[in-house]
This record gives C-alpha cells, structure tokens and sequence, in this order.
C-alpha cells in the first residue's frame, strides 16, 4: 500500500520553510543527487558544508551554485576521500573547528558497479571500505556535534540491499574469492543500512532522543553515479535506461535525502525512505517497503564489532 502521508504527489520541497540558521553537511555533493540537495537547501536560505574528494570539481560546484543564488550564499567545502580513513579524520577535525551547528549529515557519497576487485588504503574491499567503513567512521567522529545540535543522520541507501548475498560475509569481507561488482556494491549498501539501523536500537537502548537517523534511497535517477565507477559496459546500458520513463531526475533523486534531513513529520525511523512509485524506482516520495534482512540483528551487531575494529574508533553513546 502506497505512503499517502505526503499527499499523491509525496513529498516535494515546496514542503521547506525557512532554513536560515540550518548547517547540513553532505558527502559527495559536487554532483548528481548531492548536488541537488545543496541546491534545494541553499534555495532556503540553509548553510550548506559538502565533503568532497576532488577540490577542482567542488570549486566547479560552488561557483555554479553561487552564480545561482548570488555570492551571499552559503556554500563550502572541505576535502575528504572516504576510501582514506587519515582523510576522513583530517575532514571531521576540520568541521569540528569550523562548522558549530550540524542539523544534519547527509551521507550521500559513494562508488558502484567497481568492475574489477580494488582495495582502499587501508585495506578494504573498495566499495565496502567508500560506502560503508568511510562513513562509520565520519558519523561517529562528528557524532556529538550532531547530538549537541539535535540534528539527524541520513544514510543515503540503495535498492541494491536486496541483491547479492542479502547479508555480509563476514569470512571474507574484501571478496578475496567470488568478486562481483554487484555483490560488493550490494554488500556495502546493506552494511550502510545496516550501521543505521542499529544505531537506532542503541540510542533507544541509551534512552537517546536528540538525534533522528533515517534511511533513504534516490530511487533509480540520473546521477553520475554508475557513470564514474562502473564498467564500460554497464555505463552503455545505463546510459540507455536514462533515456526511458524508468529513470528520473537527479533533483528527483535528492527528494528523499532532504526529506530525512528536513521533515518534522517524519518520525518512523526503521524505515526506507524513497519513491513508491514503479518498482519504488521512481514516483512520488514516502515511505517504502523495508526488507528484513536489512535490520538482521545478529548481523548488525556483529557488523557494528567489526566496524569499529577496522576504523580504530569506538562509539561511545
């Protein structure tokens, strides 16, 4: 049954008041959904702080949104690859000096479809160590500064949760046998979901109300995102379905993440947020459907073990 709790049309940004006075930061926002999600925000009046990897292609951004909205808007960057973990401390240092508000962290970067098995600087499984270990580690650094704001976290998810092995191998997390670029990709957004999820179940188990963490997916949009990292076959193919009613907008594609960092009405936190429309690819905005698999809690919590072990960080909540 499809989410009305936003009307037919679900929910779109002409539902945004004011945001003067609002600090969202968001990774990977130089392009694609990212990006339209600065745009939305900025429109607002919100001050918008994007982590990015490639300093050439966010300057690009920022002069492109400043041209927009006039020089007075409020739009920065700082560098951080998420596949360097040395990176995403220098980049959470750097926002815990400069950036005293965070209403929310949009973690919205990420690889996909890596055709061939790579491993990051410190040793992970490529997709894994960007998508997921990357941002574990970001979201607990900046963690009580998002608490002492009474922000929110979104994970920016993927359909793809429900490919592969629908669970996570622990045995051999970097594919060291049986590589496939959907499997790792799938893998890795499901352990985004899943830190999500069970970082729900231990604030609740805290007693912890002063930070919502909501889970989202763009739905099938026209980002850059298969476009940077996949092969070249399936950049062709892609590069078809774009062309058909099957894939939206980019600034589509953004809807859910602003959403989840925005909405008051949004209270149901084990959700997946998204379009409900075709095969919830595209279409109007709300709630999804929210597979099992994706809040296995024996799996989360050995996840969460794992995790904390592979970055060098402990949560403390």
């Amino acid at each position: 049954m499809a989410d009305t709790t936003f009307g037919s049309k679900g929910w779109t940004p002409e539902r945004l008041g004011d945001l003067s006075g609002n600090t969202y930061i968001i990774t990977g926002a130089n392009a694609g959904a990212g990006f339209q999600a600065a745009r939305i925000l900025l429109k607002k009046n919100a001050k918008v702080v994007m982590l990015n990897r490639s300093a050439e292609k966010s300057e690009a951004a920022i002069a492109e949104l400043k041209q927009e909205f006039g020089g007075q808007a409020d739009v920065s960057f700082i560098r951080m690859d998420l596949s360097d973990l040395d990176s995403v401390r220098e980049a959470a240092d750097e926002v815990l000096k400069t950036v005293p508000r965070v209403d929310a962290l949009i973690n919205n970067a990420a690889i996909a479809q890596v055709p061939t098995r790579k491993l990051t600087v410190d040793g992970f499984e490529s997709q894994l160590g960007t998508n997921h270990y990357g941002h574990f580690l970001l979201n607990g650094l900046l963690f009580d500064r998002i608490t002492e704001s009474k922000g929110r976290i979104v994970v920016v998810a993927s359909l793809g949760y429900n490919m592969g092995l629908k669970t996570i191998k622990f045995d051999d997390m970097s594919w060291d046998e049986g590589y496939g670029a959907n499997t790792a990709y799938s893998q890795s957004k499901l352990a985004q979901m899943m830190f999500a999820y069970e970082l729900q179940d231990r604030l609740a188990a805290a007693g912890r109300k002063d930070v919502g963490v909501f889970v989202c997916h763009p739905g099938s949009s026209a980002t850059s995102l298969i476009t940077t990292s996949g092969s070249r076959t399936m950049r062709l193919i892609w590069w078809l379905m774009t062309k058909t009613p099957m894939v939206q907008t980019a600034e589509q594609g953004s809807y859910p993440e602003v959403m989840c960092a925005t909405e008051e009405a949004l209270t149901e936190q084990r959700a997946l947020y998204g379009p409900t429309g075709r095969m919830e690819a595209v279409g109007a905005v709300g709630k999804g459907t929210l597979n099992a698999h994706a809040y296995d809690k024996a799996v989360m919590s050995r996840l969460w073990e794992v995790s904390e072990k592979a970055v060098g960080f402990t949560w403390k909540l």
